[in-house]
């Protein structure tokens, strides 16, 4: 009896005692992934699925009607060494890089400025708003006729108000053809980041800049030392969007220069297009698409990692 009993306490002792608190985490760690089930599913039937079938169609031949035949690394192959699609890469970096530099200083400026609670600020901000109502295809139509040379409205002005440099072929000419997309993108997307940018600016307390004012701070000091580090995340998450939505763009492009005048404004994703729907080969387009979405992945975790926006520590320390 005695031996029994001491077994039992041995084997009591060897089992490990859960603490309330480990039972605790258990049950959020379960709640967490109850309530996170629905979006992982749709994550993965809308986002993950595709990105693995077109990895797998990267490393196939396949022209939709005829029988899927695997090439291995040709396709791959064939991209290195493809200047067509280098130049196309080329341009899509250069659009990129091109809207960050000209949406951010805009919609940081604009979401400032309409983040004061005057109302006349509102007015302005319903007016800013109105581009981003618009869709993609009806701004890429509209500007292409304000552009024309022939019937546009700058031409009009151009003939009727002797404003002779607003008679250009805006679209035609690769050496302007470029710069005008990123303009007519800048100005459909400049108010959706001012709206970033203004709900940043409200969520900044208003003690610290009454502290900056009683110690003398200008009004560039102020936004120097204050609102710029405030804002840093909310820079981070609007430079993500305009990089990796950029990467994208297609039907402005498509509609507005058709990647021409040559292969000026040819983006990446407009030569997936071309290369996919237009030449049926669909394995070498996956490959371009699997570029684009590498591409995108690596911004977005540099910009983080870079900017330590990952570890959202507060906004409010380290500002003086």
């Amino acid at each position: 009896m005695a031996i029994a009993s001491a077994v039992l306490s041995k084997e009591r002792a060897a089992k490990p005692v859960r603490s309330p608190r480990s039972a605790r985490r258990r049950k959020l760690f379960m709640a967490d992934i109850a309530g996170l089930s629905p979006t992982m599913v749709l994550y993965g039937a809308f986002i993950l699925v595709p990105v693995v079938f077109a990895l797998f169609l990267s490393f196939t031949s396949w022209d939709v009607v005829g029988k899927l035949r695997w090439v291995g690394f040709a396709n791959w192959s064939r991209f290195f060494s493809d200047p067509g699609a280098h130049h196309a890469l080329y341009v899509t970096l250069e659009l990129a890089g091109l809207s960050w530099l000209v949406e951010t200083p805009l919609a940081m400026a604009i979401g400032l400025f309409i983040a004061g609670t005057q109302r006349y600020r509102q007015i302005y901000a319903a007016i800013y708003l109105v581009p981003l109502l618009l869709s993609t295809a009806g701004i890429a139509l509209m500007w292409s006729g304000v552009l024309s040379p022939a019937f546009g409205g700058l031409a009009w002005f151009s003939t009727h108000l002797n404003l002779g440099f607003l008679n250009r072929n805006w679209l035609g000419s690769p050496s302007l053809a470029l710069y005008v997309v990123v303009a007519i993108i800048a100005w459909q997307f400049v108010p959706f980041h001012a709206l970033i940018y203004q709900a940043g600016r409200r969520a900044i307390p208003a003690e610290i800049y009454d502290a900056a004012l009683v110690d003398g701070a200008s009004l560039s000091q102020t936004f120097r030392f204050v609102t710029l580090p405030q804002l840093r995340y909310t820079i981070v998450t609007s430079s993500t969007l305009i990089v990796v939505g950029s990467l994208t763009y297609f039907d402005i492009i498509f509609i507005l220069t058709q990647g021409g005048p040559g292969d000026t404004t040819r983006v990446l994703s407009l030569d997936m297009y071309d290369t996919g729907f237009l030449q049926t080969e669909f394995g070498y387009a996956s490959v371009l698409a699997v570029v684009l979405a590498v591409i995108g992945i690596a911004v977005a975790l540099a910009l983080i990692r870079v900017t330590g926006f990952g570890k959202m520590d507060s906004g409010r320390e380290g500002i003086w």
